[in-house]
């Protein structure tokens, strides 16, 4: 019944929330920096929520449990568990929950006698400080202040509207810069810029920040949901934290706070201070003012760590169930008024006519080598239109490998292909050996080092690689040097 409960209470759904993309960067931090985030119990709730089914039974079954728990003790709850709620995938695996629980420092795993070599009887031991920060987080107390101080009076305008509302401009404004579209009025600032190079989502062929280009993973980036795409450019911004345990917890505790209230800024640190402002050119939180004394969590804050969608603006709904048609002879029809998707579709279709809510195209050989240069491949471009069909398509189609016309998809590879036909690499050839002799030496020795590219034994010319270019040369010189010596020490000698 508890576990029920905090499932309601964290906001998600048992087996929904996907926390792949923040276990890696968990699993580098050390045991002193758990030990400084587990002091906060928001951190402590936040990551509750991101585990997976079977770890959050476990740790609810021995947050208040004083007995000795052991491995058959935990292989009981979740067979029990298994029962009670039918066959869920990750509570078949017992051993990797376990894992995952060790690898975060919650469990630690001991051996009860020394002389006890069976698994199932391994004591686990839960985390004293996570032990007492979730307690405080389920039933109260501890610091003050650890889920955010609210405000004793707000702005009536800033309305959960309001803030959905600023927070989609915000990130669409982001996209909008990615994608090249002039729909985006406002200019993302120079730190937001910043990480989208760090990411490798944008490149600058002039090292300029205002004149960059997306990249093949940009264009990923914008076929992911809009929680992963913020953990995607959260997980960089925070390889670049001055404080990585402080900056997470705080990203943590936003997660915990309430959807429209007004939160204070005189309990935060100056660090604090500093990931909230960089947070508002996101649309994370809304300042009313650069240095406000308030600040109002959005919902792409409130859904870090629940599997809630971060945007639930209605401006685009149609979107959702699909707007492309694509017809045999290549012509494209998109049932969309929104500026980013239309920006989406003309980095690699050829449009032709706009109307209120209505878009045409030709998809051409020019329009997808233009594409393929910006780094899109052609998985990406079907993967893009394959899963914003129009329902009427996928009626037609009965089933996703029939859902393009097959025509137009073998065509789009064909034409990465042609791009593919001459390849270019970087090397140095060398020529004008003296000998058939010589040149098979420095041919078996770029060999033996893996740097051929090319031969052509008759022309005596050998074709290597850059990297093996100057071990390669050094050959050579070597070789120069001890013909050099031999026939010095030859000259030398008296005749008989």
């Amino acid at each position: 019944m508890a576990y029920d409960l905090l499932d309601k209470a964290a906001g998600s759904t048992p087996g929904e929330l996907d926390a792949s993309h923040l276990y890696g960067l968990l699993d580098r931090l050390s045991a002193a920096m758990f030990t400084r985030l587990y002091a906060s119990p928001a951190s402590c709730l936040s990551i509750f929520r991101l585990l997976p089914v079977t770890s959050r039974h476990i740790v609810l079954n021995m947050l208040w449990y004083e007995e000795v728990v052991r491995v058959r003790d935990v292989a009981l709850w979740v067979r029990e568990r298994k029962s009670e709620g039918g066959d869920k995938g990750e509570r078949r695996h017992l051993s990797s929950s376990l894992s995952a629980l060790a690898r975060l420092h919650i469990i630690t795993p001991r051996s009860s006698r020394p002389s006890d070599t069976s698994k199932d009887e391994t004591e686990l031991e839960m985390n004293p400080g996570f032990r007492d920060s979730f307690r405080m987080a389920l039933t109260g107390g501890g610091k003050q202040g650890s889920f955010g101080a609210p405000a004793a009076e707000q702005d009536e305008e800033v309305t959960v509207q309001f803030l959905d509302d600023h927070a989609e401009v915000q990130w669409e404004t982001i996209q909008h810069f990615m994608v090249g579209s002039d729909a985006g009025a406002k200019k993302p600032g120079e730190k937001v810029l910043s990480l989208l190079e760090r990411s490798g989502l944008m490149y600058s062929p002039t090292r300029s920040l205002r004149n960059m280009r997306i990249t093949s993973k940009g264009f990923q980036f914008l076929l992911e949901d809009v929680n992963t795409q913020l953990w995607d450019l959260l997980l960089v911004y925070l390889e670049g934290s001055q404080d990585l345990v402080e900056t997470i917890g705080f990203l943590f505790m936003l997660g915990s706070l309430e959807l429209g209230r007004a939160y204070m800024t005189d309990n935060l640190s100056q660090i604090q201070h500093g990931v909230l402002r960089d947070l508002a050119d996101y649309g994370l939180v809304y300042l009313p003012e650069r240095n406000a004394p308030i600040f109002y969590p959005t919902r792409l804050a409130t859904t870090l760590t629940s599997s809630a969608p971060p945007l639930v603006s209605s401006r685009h709904s149609n979107e959702e169930k699909g707007f492309i048609v694509l017809e045999t002879n290549y012509k494209l029809y998109a049932y969309t008024s929104n500026p980013l998707q239309i920006a989406v579709l003309g980095l690699f279709a050829h449009l032709k006519t706009r109307f209120a809510n209505f878009v045409t195209g030709h998809i051409t050989r020019e329009s997808i080598r233009r594409g393929l240069a910006n780094g899109i491949t052609a998985n990406q471009i079907i993967s893009y239109l394959a899963s914003r069909a129009h329902p009427q398509m996928r009626a037609q189609a009965g089933s996703d490998d029939k859902l393009l016309p097959i025509t137009v998809v073998d065509q789009i590879r064909l034409w990465e292909h042609e791009r593919r036909r001459i390849q270019t690499t970087e090397g140095y050839l060398y020529d004008e050996f003296s000998s058939t002799h010589d040149y098979e030496l420095v041919v078996n020795y770029a060999r033996e080092i893996g740097s051929v590219l090319l031969e052509l034994p008759k022309a005596r010319k050998v074709f290597v690689t850059a990297d093996g270019h100057q071990q390669v040369r050094e050959f050579i010189k070597r070789r120069m040097a001890a013909a050099q010596a031999e026939a010095q020490a030859m000259e030398g000698q008296e005749p008989a």
